[in-house]
């Protein structure tokens, strides 16, 4: 099933069921009001919601038309999020471009920061640019929505804990993020809120494409209407989501309506026909091969767009598109 938040004047919207082919909703009422209360109560409203949209399918419910610009992100607010970087050559890329040395360690130890997680913003929503100087730059990504997991989770065990599968658009400040490496201490400042995509899925949605903690789909990003990049989300993703969720929760659990993120999606890609989903990684290839990075960052008035498809072409999550403002 496909669950959406759409714009009702509260917080956390009102959660809504769509249909396959994003064309439709009925309200999720009275089996839950919120995306967070259908998590909180996931192993009995699971079947209701799933029922829902079975109805929805077959038109015995009552249906309304579903705009992606009505759409809030799925978890407007969440307990925690949780970012990976699952497809280690991205990293391996921009720490050659810098002259750092690539720990062996990356390899086996997944890279995580903690995100904001009070504020995500809808897909269609405006980029905040803080000031011209910042380095502003997108990450398509893709993220799981988990419910409850134990601290100390295997990686065998946490992937029974994915409950929704989502779009994720990592908004960074490259130049900020520069300044505050070398404090030792994460990111702050160089992360602003993410945006994420129209629709949650549930793993069922995504039949063989999903193999339980990889989606073997391209992730398509333009840039001002321009193919900026399509790596293969399944290609080179070292860390699989099962195996970032066990990480997140080695010392802690994580509630229900936690966010872990894939970090930018990254394909080994030599000849450069495979393109980048964010413009460090392509900066990074620029210096690497020209001594100097020739793609500039994110101005006001351009468009960033973020989709995943389906074997037949449809949209399987809706897009992201955002102006930056």
């Amino acid at each position: 099933m496909k669950l959406a938040s759409r714009r009702n004047g509260q917080p956390d919207g009102q959660l809504v069921v769509v249909s396959r082919d994003l064309t439709r909703y009925t309200p999720a009422e009275p089996i839950a009001q919120t995306l967070q209360q259908a998590l909180d109560h996931w192993a009995a409203l699971a079947p209701r919601l799933q029922a829902l949209a079975d109805q929805l399918e077959a038109g015995s419910v009552p249906a309304y038309r579903f705009h992606e610009r009505e759409a809030l992100a799925p978890l407007p607010r969440a307990y925690q999020f949780l970012d990976g970087s699952a497809y280690v050559n991205h990293v391996e890329l921009v720490r050659q471009a810098r002259g750092a040395a690539m720990p062996e360690r990356f390899w086996t130890d997944p890279l995580m920061y903690q995100g904001c997680s009070d504020h995500f913003l809808a897909p269609r929503d405006p980029i905040p640019l803080p000031s011209p100087e910042s380095g502003l730059d997108f990450e398509a990504e893709l993220a799981v929505i988990t419910g409850p997991v134990s601290a100390g989770t295997s990686p065998d065990e946490a992937g029974s804990a994915i409950k929704l599968i989502m779009l994720l658009n990592d908004i960074s400040l490259r130049n900020v993020i520069a300044a505050e490496l070398p404090k030792g201490f994460g990111f702050v400042h160089g992360k602003p809120a993410s945006a994420c995509s129209p629709v949650a899925v549930t793993p069922d949605e995504l039949g063989p494409s999903w193999d339980g903690g990889r989606l073997h789909r391209p992730m398509l990003v333009t840039l001002n209407n321009q193919i900026f990049g399509h790596p293969d989300c399944g290609i080179d993703m070292i860390f699989d989501f099962p195996t970032l969720i066990a990480h997140a929760a080695a010392t802690r659990p994580l509630m229900p309506g936690s966010i872990i993120g894939s970090g930018t999606i990254s394909n080994r890609d030599p000849t450069g026909a495979i393109g980048y989903a964010c413009l460090a990684e392509r900066r990074a290839v620029e210096t690497i091969q020209t001594g100097a990075p020739r793609t500039p960052f994110l101005i006001p008035g351009d468009v960033v767009r973020i989709e995943v498809r389906g074997p037949g072409g449809a949209s399987i999550f809706g897009a992201i598109e955002q102006q930056v403002a």
